[in-house]
């Protein structure tokens, strides 16, 4: 992979300036994207976790440093 890497960077090194905008733009749009993805599954985890009863929750300070010594 490293090979393609470096293969694909000499080859942006030759792209415009314009062009070079357009791909940061791209990368950028597919990164969010990613994690928003990534936030999704996260988050039917948790309403999974939820239904199943395996959340615990409360506003004391020391219940919620027992509940991540867990």
């Amino acid at each position: 992979m490293s090979e393609t890497f470096a293969a694909l960077v000499e080859s942006l090194r030759s792209c415009s300036t314009e062009e070079k905008v357009e791909l940061k733009s791209v990368l950028e749009r597919a990164l969010i994207d990613e994690r928003r993805r990534e936030i999704k599954a996260n988050g039917r985890r948790s309403m999974e976790e939820l239904k199943q009863g395996k959340l615990k929750f409360s506003r004391s300070i020391s219940e919620l440093k027992e509940f991540l010594a867990e």
